[in-house]
């Protein structure tokens, strides 16, 4: 990594471990491309001993505003992974949101060769189950409306937490009429039908699988990924209850 690189990663970590935020003023030119915002996720997972070396981080996020854009994606801390019904009163968060999405999991061992040839219709195929989730959204940037995106993408796409709900099978579902609820704190319920950013959550499995791939690495089965929020970024608070259902698929509840 590059000087400036490696600094932006060393902030980074320093922010995790004292639970505080920074000015984004000072690195917003330290990042050129994803590549580098890329090496700086690893770096800080790498310091911060979320995952086992040389194997494949279990759960991720990824997905992006719709299908003409690039898409992100960030491999998520364990610690911070867990099932229905959740409470995060023992994690520091500092500005807080809420994200309803649809996770998916691998049935299958993924290699690179694999990964490489996937086209969107057949990606499909390799998915195993599907789950309710909501990924609690934070940022170790002070003003995150103003960060460069690269500077998000560094921190994790600006990841907090995650809940998933209970595994169903994968099956064929019209993503263009599934309703989402969504209910924080004592604010009224968001409904939403058919508001996935990608119109099918599995649409970025190869996009993905590449991704996860690219250092010569193979997805095992079991593998989860979260595919993008129906209900944009809602704010909470601490201690906020939570619950979000997708109609005939799931549900979860959590407090942050």
């Amino acid at each position: 990594m590059t000087p400036s690189i490696t600094a932006l990663a060393d902030a980074l970590i320093a922010a995790h471990r004292s639970n505080r935020t920074l000015d984004a003023a000072p690195w917003t030119d330290a990042l050129q491309d994803a590549t580098q915002a890329y090496e700086v996720q690893d770096a800080v997972a790498t310091a911060l001993g979320w995952f086992q070396s040389g194997t494949v981080p279990g759960c991720w996020k990824s997905g992006g505003g719709s299908r003409d854009v690039t898409l992100t994606h960030a491999p998520l801390p364990p610690a911070g992974v867990r099932q229905s019904p959740a409470n995060f009163d023992d994690l520091a968060f500092h500005i807080p949101g809420i994200e309803a999405e649809i996770a998916l999991r691998l049935g299958k061992d993924v290699t690179p060769a694999m990964a490489a040839k996937l086209d969107h219709n057949d990606a499909a195929s390799l998915i195993d189950a599907m789950a309710v989730s909501v990924e609690i959204v934070d940022s170790r940037w002070q003003d995150l409306p103003a960060t460069p995106a690269l500077l998000r993408l560094a921190d994790s796409q600006v990841h907090g937490a995650l809940v998933l709900g209970e595994w169903q099978p994968y099956a064929a579902v019209d993503w263009a009429s599934q309703r989402c609820e969504t209910k924080v704190g004592n604010a009224a319920i968001v409904v939403r039908e058919g508001t996935h950013p990608l119109a099918d959550p599995a649409w970025l499995l190869p996009i993905w699988l590449r991704h996860v791939t690219r250092h010569g690495q193979t997805a095992p089965a079991g593998t989860v990924v979260t595919t993008g929020s129906w209900v944009g970024v809602l704010p909470c608070r601490r201690g906020d209850q939570v619950t979000a259902e997708f109609a005939g698929i799931g549900a979860v509840r959590l407090i942050v």
